[in-house]
């Protein structure tokens, strides 16, 4: 989704609700810093999010043709019981096309925009919460866990799709979320933003332990020569369970699909090809 002017916002009632939480933070101490610094963060973060070759996973792309629209894996969808969009911004139609296309209920859910999107038959509900760390209500606006609210909505066991653009909060999200919770996301579609802090690298090594990278898609809403090899501050990408009936093989070359279209036809593209494919 488009970067909007409340992402500085965000990120500082992130901040503030992480303070003080009594959750236990995974790992319990952090692994030293890579020799280098951000420039080895940094490098070590897009070798890590590098797509493999995975047989048994057909591409498809799901909600807007640009911005909204993400690529998920649309013969890996049977087993799914819901689905989950967080960072919605009053438009939500791959949260849409996911209710329809597989009847399922999708929850929808942003405590900034409380504007609730229409879906013509599907079976979406939106919720004016977002999602974070711990259970806490910050300037007026509620926020819980996504453990919490899976379970609330009588998910608590259920294996889902998940598509999240939370503006940064995304990695405290999975840094805390139990490992039970990952175990059943089936797919996981996540706008990550940044690419320089040792803690990003840490949450993409834990969820390594659970999804193949499917996709990486730079978001040219975002683009940014001063984050090489990254193309952009803000990317996208698909994480597919490794519980799934696929097949990992090795880096797919090209790295960026033919169904990857930019998040701003009207801007430049910033989906640059990695230094290995060149």
């Amino acid at each position: 989704m488009p970067l909007p002017t409340r992402t500085l916002a965000t990120a500082v009632v992130i901040v503030v609700a992480a303070a003080g939480a009594a959750a236990t933070l995974w790992p319990r101490r952090p692994p030293p810093e890579p020799r280098g610094g951000v420039t080895a963060v940094r490098a070590m973060l897009w070798e890590s999010l590098q797509p493999v070759t995975l047989d048994g996973c057909r591409l498809e792309r799901y909600g807007e043709a640009n911005d909204g629209g993400y690529l998920v894996c649309g013969n890996l969808l049977s087993d799914v019981a819901a689905g989950y969009s967080y960072g919605i911004s009053g438009y939500d139609g791959w949260g849409c096309q996911v209710s329809t296309t597989l009847r399922v209920p999708v929850h929808q859910y942003d405590c900034f925009n409380l504007n609730a999107p229409v879906c013509a038959g599907g079976a979406t509900e939106f919720h004016g919460e977002c999602i974070g760390r711990e259970a806490a209500t910050i300037d007026g606006r509620p926020f819980d866990t996504l453990e919490h609210q899976l379970t609330r909505n009588g998910h608590g066991a259920a294996r889902i799709i998940m598509k999240i653009d939370v503006e940064g909060a995304e990695w405290d999200v999975f840094a805390t979320a139990p490992d039970d919770v990952l175990e059943r996301i089936d797919q996981l579609v996540v706008e990550f933003h940044k690419t320089d802090e040792r803690r990003f690298l840490t949450v993409v090594q834990r969820l390594a332990r659970y999804f193949h990278v499917a996709n990486l898609h730079m978001n040219n809403h975002a683009c940014s020569a001063g984050d090489q090899p990254f193309g952009a501050w803000a990317y996208e990408v698909l994480f597919v369970n490794k519980r799934l009936p696929v097949t990992a093989g090795p880096r797919r070359e090209p790295a960026f699909d033919r169904l990857d279209q930019p998040n701003d036809n009207t801007r430049p593209d910033c989906q640059v090809a990695p230094p290995a494919a060149r």
